[in-house]
C-alpha cells in the first residue's frame, strides 16, 4: 500500500496535518492562558461553570464521536447494514433524558462530578469510591482501549509509520494541552475540531457515494459485495449480506453477538446509551461545565440533532467500502484476513480508514487524515479529563481529606499523566485482541457493567426511598452478576463464521442486549428490595437531590453531622494552605519558576480577603445549585425538545 502513489501522503497532506496541530495545540495553551480560575477544582474540571450552549453541544457531540466511532460504526455497517445506527438514534433520546431529567437534579445538588452526587445522596463513602473505581475501570478496558485500537487501525493504514511511535506522540501533545488547560481547554479544542472532522466526513461521503455512481446503486452493490472465498465453506451465509441489511430491526431470536435482535434494539441498546449520556462522567461533566439549566439543555438538543449525522458520514460510507472492496473489507478466511489486515476474524475494521486512503486526492486526503486523529485527540482529552476529576474528586478527597485546591488539581494532571502511560503499556494488549469487530467489543463490555451503575441513578433520582445499604448491596450483586457474564465470554470465546458454536446454552443463547435488559433488572430488584427492608432517610436529607425535591431552597441537612464537621475544618486549613503556596509562587521570579507557575497553574496573588459569612456561604450555594430559567428560553427550550423527540420517532420508523 506505501508504494502505491495513489495512497501515499504527500507534501500538501502533511503540511495540513501539522497545521491542524500547531492551531489546536496554540488553541489550548492560549485559553489555558487565559483561564482565570483553573487553579480551582471548578475551573480546572468544570470550565468555571460559564460555557454556552453552542460550546457545550458541540463539545458533547465530539466527545461521543471518536475514532472508535468511524471505526466501529463504518465497521459494523459494512459486515450487517444499518441496524448499527440505532445506538446513535438511541442518543437522541438519551440526551433530552439527561438535559430534561438529570442534569436538573445534578445542578441542584451543586456536584462537581457524577460520583459526588451518590455521596450527596446517601452519604459514606464506600458507594462513591465504588463506582468511582467500576468508571476508572470501564474508562481503561472500554473507552481508552478502544480509542487506542482504532487509532493503531488509522495509522497503519492511512500513513504507514510506527504505531507505538506516532501514538506516543500523539498522546504526549494530546496530555499536553489537557494537563495545562483543564476543561475549558477542552471544549474550546473539541468546538474547533469538530468543524475540522465534520468538514472532512462530509467531503470523503461525497466522494464515495460518487463512486458507486449514487446512492440508488447502495443496495444492489452492497448486496452483491460477496467475498470470493465464501465457497470453501459449507455454511453459505459467511460473508454473505444479511437480507435485512437496510433494516434497523432484526429477528428476536438472534444469539450471533454481530446481529442486533429488535427486542435488544429497543430496550438494551436504549439502557447502554442512557448509561452513557446520562451518567457517564466523560459526559455528564460537559454539561456541568454550562453557564445555567438553559444553556445545558440547549447543548444537549444541539448535540441531538448532530447525532443525526453519523448515518450519513459513517453508516454509508461504512457499506460503500464493503460494495468497493468485498474480498478485503468482507473476507471471512482467516489466512486472508490476517494478510490484509492482521485479523483472523476479520477486517471490517478497515472499511473506513480504506475509503480515506484510496479515496481521498491530495490535500483533502490530509485533512481527512487530520479530522480522523482530531476525533482520537478529542475522545483522549475527554477520557484523560474526566479520569482526572474522578479520581481527585472521590479517591484523592479520600485520601487527604484537606488536600489544598491547588494540590488536587495537581493530583488531577498527575493522574492525567499516568492514563497516558497506562495507554502506551495497553498498546500491545490492543494488538492481540481478537475482535472482528471494534464496536461490538465495545458495546459487550458495556453491557456487562453499565446497566447496573444507571439502575443505581436511576432509582436513586426518581425514588426518595432508596438507602445508601439498598443501593451498595444493588451495585455489588449487579456487578458480580456482570462479571460474571464477562467471565464467561473469555473462557468460551465466540467463535467465527462457519466455526462450531459449542458455548453453553445460556452463554450462547443470550444475546449481550438481552442480558444487558435482564442485568438492569437485577440490579434494580436488589436496589429495590434491600432499601425497603431497611432505614429511610430523612426527607430533610434528601433535599435538591431528587427529581421531586430539585426545587426545594429550604437548607438541607448533611448526611452525618461529623463528616459535615470535618468538611469544613478541611476547609479552613486549604484556605491557609493555598496562602502559603501563593507566597511561594510569587517569590519564583526565574523563567523556569514562572513557566512552573504557568504548567501547574499557580495563582501567585494573595488573596487577603476574609473567609465567607455563613449568610454568604448560602447565597453562594443557592446561586451554584439554581436551576431558575428565563420563562420564554425555557419555553423555546422545550419546543425544541419536543421537535427533537419527533425527529428520533420519525428515524426509528422510517429505517427501522
Amino acid at each position: 500500500m506505501a508504494e502505491d502513489p495513489s495512497t501515499s501522503l504527500e507534501a500538501v497532506d502533511i503540511v495540513i496535518i501539522v497545521l491542524h496541530f500547531v492551531i489546536v495545540f496554540s488553541v489550548g495553551l492560549f485559553v489555558s492562558w487565559r483561564s482565570g480560575n483553573k487553579n480551582t477544582t471548578s475551573g480546572y474540571f468544570l470550565a468555571g461553570r460559564d460555557m454556552s450552549w453552542w460550546l457545550v453541544g458541540l463539545s458533547l457531540y465530539v466527545s461521543n464521536i471518536g475514532s472508535s466511532s468511524f471505526i466501529g460504526l463504518a465497521s459494523s455497517a459494512a459486515a450487517s447494514g444499518y441496524a448499527v445506527i440505532a445506538y446513535e438514534f438511541h442518543g437522541i433520546f438519551c440526551l433530552l433524558l439527561l438535559g430534561f431529567v438529570f442534569v436538573p437534579v445534578y445542578f441542584s445538588s451543586g456536584i462537581t462530578t457524577v460520583p459526588e452526587y451518590l455521596k450527596k445522596r446517601f452519604g459514606g463513602e464506600r458507594l462513591q469510591v465504588g463506582i468511582s473505581v467500576i468508571n476508572l475501570f470501564l474508562l481503561v478496558l472500554a473507552s481508552l482501549s478502544a480509542e487506542m485500537y482504532a487509532g493503531s487501525i488509522i495509522i497503519r493504514e492511512a500513513l504507514g509509520w510506527n504505531i507505538y511511535l506516532s501514538t506516543i506522540v500523539l498522546l504526549a501533545l494530546t496530555a499536553i494541552y489537557t494537563v495545562a488547560g483543564g476543561l475549558k481547554a477542552v471544549i474550546v479544542t473539541d468546538a474547533l475540531q469538530t468543524v475540522v472532522m465534520v468538514t472532512g466526513a462530509f467531503i470523503l461521503m461525497g466522494i464515495a457515494i460518487n463512486e458507486i455512481g449514487g446512492l440508488d446503486n447502495l443496495r444492489l452493490d452492497y448486496m452483491t459485495a460477496i467475498p470470493n472465498t465464501t465457497a470453501k465453506y459449507g455454511n453459505t451465509s459467511c460473508g454473505i449480506p444479511t437480507s435485512d441489511a437496510f433494516h434497523i430491526f432484526r429477528d428476536a431470536s438472534a444469539s450471533n453477538p454481530n446481529d442486533l435482535p429488535w427486542p435488544g434494539v429497543l430496550m438494551g441498546i436504549f439502557l447502554l446509551s442512557a448509561w452513557y449520556f446520562c451518567t457517564n462522567q466523560v459526559i455528564v461533566q460537559r454539561t456541568l461545565a454550562s453557564t445555567n439549566l438553559s444553556h445545558a439543555k440547549a447543548g444537549c438538543i444541539l448535540a441531538g440533532f448532530c447525532k443525526i449525522l453519523p448515518f450519513f458520514l459513517m453508516i454509508i460510507p461504512g457499506m460503500i467500502s464493503r460494495a468497493l472492496w468485498p474480498d478485503e473489507v468482507g473476507c471471512v478466511d482467516p489466512d486472508v484476513c490476517e494478510e490484509i489486515c492482521g485479523n483472523p476474524n476479520g477486517c471490517s475494521n478497515i472499511a473506513y480508514p480504506r475509503l480515506l486512503v484510496y479515496l481521498m486526492p491530495a490535500g483533502l486526503k490530509g485533512l481527512m487524515l487530520a479530522a480522523m486523529l482530531a476525533a482520537l485527540m478529542s475522545s483522549l482529552t475527554s477520557i484523560f479529563n474526566s479520569a482526572s476529576s474522578m479520581f481527585v474528586i472521590d479517591i484523592w478527597l479520600k485520601i487527604r481529606p484537606s488536600s489544598t485546591e491547588l494540590e488536587l488539581v495537581i493530583a488531577g494532571k498527575f493522574c492525567t499523566l499516568i492514563l497516558v502511560v497506562v495507554s502506551v503499556l495497553w498498546l500491545p494488549v490492543i494488538e492481540a485482541f481478537g475482535s472482528g469487530e471494534l464496536f461490538v467489543y465495545i458495546q459487550s463490555i458495556s453491557s456487562y457493567f453499565s446497566p447496573t451503575m444507571f439502575a443505581l441513578y436511576t432509582s436513586a433520582i426518581l425514588s426518595e426511598r432508596i438507602n445508601e445499604p439498598g443501593a451498595f448491596y444493588g451495585l455489588i450483586c449487579g456487578f458480580i452478576i456482570g462479571l460474571s457474564r464477562a467471565i464467561c465470554d473469555v473462557i468460551f470465546g465466540v467463535p467465527g463464521c462457519g466455526q462450531v458454536d459449542d458455548r453453553p446454552a445460556i452463554v450462547k443463547n443470550f444475546h449481550y442486549l438481552h442480558f444487558a435488559c435482564f442485568l438492569y433488572a437485577a440490579a434494580l430488584f436488589f436496589t429495590i428490595a434491600i432499601s425497603l427492608i431497611t432505614q429511610p432517610i430523612e426527607s430533610s436529607k434528601l433535599i435538591r437531590l431528587t427529581w421531586w425535591t430539585k426545587g426545594n431552597q429550604l437548607p438541607r441537612k448533611p448526611m452525618s453531622e461529623e463528616e459535615e464537621k470535618k468538611d469544613i475544618e478541611n476547609e479552613a486549613i486549604k484556605a491557609e494552605k493555598m496562602k502559603e503556596l501563593a507566597q511561594k509562587a510569587a517569590a519564583r521570579t526565574s523563567f523556569l519558576g514562572k513557566s512552573w507557575n504557568f504548567l501547574c497553574n499557580i495563582d501567585t496573588t494573595i488573596d487577603e480577603k476574609p473567609p465567607l459569612s455563613e449568610k454568604e456561604k448560602m447565597e453562594l450555594d443557592k446561586k451554584l445549585t439554581s436551576i431558575e430559567e428565563n420563562p420564554l428560553v425555557k419555553k423555546i427550550v422545550a419546543w425544541n425538545g419536543v421537535l427533537l423527540f419527533g425527529v428520533g420517532v420519525f428515524l426509528f420508523a422510517f429505517y427501522g
